[in-house]
């Protein structure tokens, strides 16, 4: 776990933090390894931009949210400024996740448009950023995150393949590897002419390869950045032993983006799963989950009200179609349907939103 710092600080943590700031595009001075003014005048930029504390001290939440954004973050250099006029393959890459994203409905093309333009405006209006429709590493990496956060794999379900975004030490070998497909095929699905890809580029996948067991005996998961097979094992109820058999797994070891077949039968109907965040108590979780305290600590043999941040319970639900769902710092109407299975169109539906923008503290109702 990382320490906190604040002006002052030293050490290779300190260089940590400058390296990966530079690559966000909120400190341009040299590394050190030393907390001065430069750093923390960039620390509050980039607490600013996310709507943290500007306090210019990176502490624990500062830094899973650096470290998540760092991860699939690309040097600015590769996704160069983009506006009216712009023209490439960057533009059809920027178009297409903000159609997954559901702020573009344009056809996919390598022309920077006025559609394009105002797409830009409503994301950049949503996400607290300058709305000027000019696509700039601040926009880009925000767009990254929310796109391509860690392995995102969904299936076209008019099409016979996977869109797959390239994470930070990928290769199409190692793709190929990981789809049980050929380099030749995804460079023919995807018209390239070389080998060379980049961090966030939006690669289609032959699906045939991936999945050739009975569809009614197992869902896909596609491992997170901090899973492991006992924690999946857990959200799923399932086991350790049950998932290994049926992906053929010798080992324990899993990756980011890997897809793991998970048995259906044991999929739990009558509750879902709760990781306990810093500031939940039993009361509070029931309360927003429309249930009793008693009935979580007897679906989860408790003993006690003491819980522990990390830990994953058991909610019970309702004879009701949804749940509540409080909006905790970093959420997104995307990355909430993504957590819960479900679409961005599904949870507007039900609350009766006009647009995206959420809040802090907003209880939603997430379809069941």
């Amino acid at each position: 776990m990382f320490e906190n710092l604040k002006v002052g600080s030293t050490g290779d943590n300190v260089k940590i933090l400058q390296e990966k700031l530079k690559i966000l595009g909120f400190y341009n001075a040299t590394i050190t390894g030393s907390f001065g003014v430069s750093l923390e005048e960039g620390v509050k930029a980039f607490q600013k931009e996310y709507n943290l504390d500007v306090t210019g001290v990176v502490d624990e939440d500062v830094w899973n949210l650096i470290n998540s954004l760092t991860d699939v973050a690309t040097p600015i250099s590769l996704f160069p400024t983009l506006r009216l006029g712009s023209t490439g393959s960057d533009v059809s890459d920027l178009q297409s996740k903000l159609s997954a994203l559901l702020y573009y409905t344009g056809s996919i093309s390598s022309n920077f448009d006025l559609e394009t333009e105002n797409a830009v405006k409503r994301f950049q209006m949503n996400n607290n950023l300058t709305a000027d429709g000019i696509v700039g590493s601040s926009t880009w990496n925000k767009l990254n995150s929310l796109y391509g956060n860690l392995a995102d794999c969904v299936v076209d379900s008019e099409s016979n393949y996977l869109t797959y975004t390239v994470q930070k030490g990928d290769s199409l070998y190692s793709i190929a590897k990981k789809y049980n497909t050929t380099v030749d095929k995804i460079k023919n699905l995807n018209n390239l002419t070389s080998d060379i890809i980049n961090i966030g580029k939006v690669l289609k996948i032959p699906e045939e390869s991936t999945d050739t067991g009975n569809d009614n005996d197992y869902q896909t998961y596609t491992v997170q950045s901090g899973d492991t097979l006992y924690k999946i094992a857990q959200r799923f109820n399932t086991t350790v032993n049950d998932i290994k058999s049926l992906n053929n797994l010798t080992s324990d070891i899993i990756n980011v983006g890997q897809i793991l077949k998970i048995p259906e039968a044991n999929i739990a109907e009558n509750y879902i799963t709760y990781t306990v965040v810093k500031g939940d108590t039993l009361y509070l979780i029931a309360k927003n989950y429309n249930t009793t305290v008693d009935a979580i600590k007897n679906l989860n043999n408790l003993t006690s009200n003491t819980i522990n941040i990390g830990q994953t319970l058991k909610i019970p639900t309702t004879n009701e179609n949804y749940f509540n769902y409080v909006v905790v710092r970093g959420d997104t109407l995307y990355s909430i349907a993504r957590k819960y299975n479900t679409t961005v169109n599904e949870i507007k539906k039900l609350n009766n939103l006009t647009n995206n923008t959420i809040n802090l503290g907003q209880v939603l109702r997430i379809p069941l």
